[in-house]
């Protein structure tokens, strides 16, 4: 019998030649996160719809993944700037999903790491589902997410992000 864990977990590391406090809020952003997720036309429904989301806030996503409109409502469980917050999903596909984002700042820049965790539905059929493909899907998401936000902190796009007219 093959057995497949229930919980899944990615992990990414990424390094941002960038002051952690600019890493942090980036990440945080409303607005940029519309910008990575532009392929699957993931835009803001209900709670936070611009500007940058803090701790005990939500926002509701929409957009298409896997051949399907979906909406994802997370709230922001912790925060503590510019060093680390948690989202959790709070409505949604998933059975459970916590992703956690943590920076570490160094002497050259940001290290970001992210640690999702989540379980798909429907028992052993999602478990397959996740290892076969959506541990992947999210991966790849997450990574575009990340080239976006280091793109956006090395240059002075960042600037078009986080003034005050746009937070």
């Amino acid at each position: 019998m093959l057995f497949f864990s229930s919980m899944a977990t990615i992990q990414l590391t990424t390094f941002i030649n960038a002051p952690a406090q600019r890493v942090f809020d980036l990440s945080r952003s409303i607005n940029l996160h519309k910008i990575s997720t532009a392929d699957t036309g993931e835009t803001a429904i209900d709670g936070v719809l611009n500007g940058l989301i803090s701790e005990g806030q939500s926002v509701t996503w929409q957009a298409r993944h896997l051949f399907k409109q979906r909406k994802f409502t997370t709230l922001i469980s912790h925060m503590q700037p510019p060093l680390h917050f948690i989202d959790e999903m709070t409505a949604g596909d998933f059975k459970s999903f916590k992703h956690q984002h943590h920076f570490k700042p160094t002497n050259n820049g940001t290290i970001m790491i992210d640690v999702l965790d989540f379980k798909a539905p429907y028992g052993i059929i999602g478990r397959l589902f996740t290892r076969l493909y959506l541990k992947q899907y999210l991966r790849q998401l997450l990574q575009k997410r990340n080239e976006v936000i280091k793109e956006y902190a090395e240059t002075k796009k960042w600037i078009s992000i986080l003034t005050p007219a746009t937070t």
